[in-house]
């Protein structure tokens, strides 16, 4: 397929649409643009070596490959994770920070290992290909943007979600329209829809996630769409003519602005941040995934709960532990996760023996509400407050994982975690 495309690419001719074998023409100004002296070829030339794929919305339901009927027999346990940019990054911090460091001894390998999770091999694949690769069997567990999970997954019932808020490589996926001409006055869905666009004059949509956007303007009623593909610069695309709209990941905002484009009402399809995934099968036939799955929730849970906390000790004033128990217990924000611990602080006296003198307090502050925590604590009596980072909070057994197990039907006495 791809060498059918590139071969499209140079000639500028019909390609099938979507895998599914219907003829996807080249767009009116496509067209324009590949007659000699016409003034769309003086405006846009067409790029050597890319192609705009058209796909019918309603014509695309792509070829379906059949998987393998059992996985495949190997020793080891399979992690794949994005090779490249700062999904990549952000993923190996994450492990790096949960104390599970990615070992790769040679850069130019895409095998590397872990060294607390011996068994454990971990390969570095393409986002793409980190899904698709779940979805075969060909590697158990996988960590990926929900947005990729969601376009090249596609619902499929082997994908098991482990957790689905790593907490970076936040974004959404959103419509991207034009401030002026015929879309100055558009600021919701149901206005775009409701533009007159026919079998003639589609709306003409350029993005990269064609599964979603398929569903998206089927499910809100679109009847006349043509999804187009570009290589990057989408935002480009409504500018240049070769699209009404884009849809693609927005994060602040400031790309669409700075190319005169906004975002609607209606128009936010989904939010994605990064999420550990894994095979169904797997799950259930691999031994000692699932206790490697307990582990890595486990280890996540802690170090993802504990990064939204100060630890904050204080010395405080009191006649006794309760008296200033109850003096943090009653103020705004001091009564941490369970309570606050209070124990005696010691000095020594004239007579050479430790004395008690003041009481220190231990308590958790959410990060955000740090600077008032440490003003209400001076306001009962506090002194000397020190605040230190969480690395960890390890509390019971995380509902992710008794999630996991409900979901594969799995008794909990039968997975030894102890």
């Amino acid at each position: 397929m791809a060498q059918q495309l590139q071969a499209a690419a140079s000639s500028r001719v019909a390609v099938p649409c979507c895998s599914t074998g219907r003829i996807a023409r080249p767009s009116s100004s496509a067209r324009s643009s590949s007659r000699p002296g016409s003034r769309a070829a003086a405006r846009r030339p067409a790029p050597p070596g890319r192609l705009e794929v058209a796909c019918s919305l309603n014509n695309s339901a792509g070829t379906t490959v059949t998987k393998p009927a059992k996985l495949e027999a190997r020793d080891t346990l399979r992690l794949a994770l994005p090779s490249k940019g700062r999904m990549a990054e952000d993923t190996l911090q994450l492990l790096k920070d949960c104390q599970l460091s990615v070992v790769k001894p040679n850069p130019r390998q895409y095998v590397a290992r872990i060294s607390q999770l011996p068994g454990l091999e971990v390969w570095f694949q393409r986002a793409t290909d980190v899904v698709r690769k779940i979805i075969y069997g060909d590697v158990d567990l996988g960590i990926v943007g929900l947005d990729m999970l969601a376009e090249i997954g596609n619902d499929d019932p082997d994908i098991v979600i482990l957790h689905d808020r790593l907490d970076f490589g936040q974004c959404h996926l959103a419509l991207g329209v034009p401030m002026g001409g015929q879309f100055a006055s558009i600021d919701n869905l149901e206005q775009l829809r409701a533009m007159p666009w026919s079998e003639q004059t589609p709306l003409r949509v350029v993005t990269g996630y064609q599964n979603i956007a398929r569903k998206f303007f089927a499910e809100k009623g679109f009847e006349h769409v043509v999804l187009l593909s570009a290589d990057g610069a989408l935002e480009a695309a409504p500018a240049m003519g070769s699209a009404d709209i884009i849809l693609d990941l927005v994060s602040t905002g400031v790309t669409l602005r700075e190319n005169n484009l906004k975002q609607i009402e209606g128009g936010t399809i989904m939010h994605s941040e990064g999420a550990l995934v894994a095979n169904r099968r797997a799950l259930l036939e691999r031994k000692g995934l699932l206790e490697v799955c307990h582990e890595l929730i486990e280890r996540l849970e802690a170090h993802l709960t504990a990064d939204k906390f100060y630890s904050v000790i204080a010395n405080m004033r009191g006649s006794s532990a309760e008296e200033v128990s109850q003096r943090l217990l009653s103020a705004p924000g001091l009564a941490g996760l369970s309570g606050p611990t209070v124990s005696q602080v010691y000095t020594m006296g004239a007579d050479g023996r430790a004395q008690p003198h003041l009481f220190a307090a231990v308590i958790c502050v959410p990060k955000k509400q740090l600077y008032p925590a440490v003003k209400e604590i001076r306001k009962v009596g506090g002194s000397g407050v020190l605040v230190q980072p969480m690395t960890y909070i390890f509390d019971e057994e995380p509902a992710r994982w008794r999630q996991l197990l409900d979901t594969l039907g799995v008794d909990p006495k039968s997975v030894d975690v102890a």
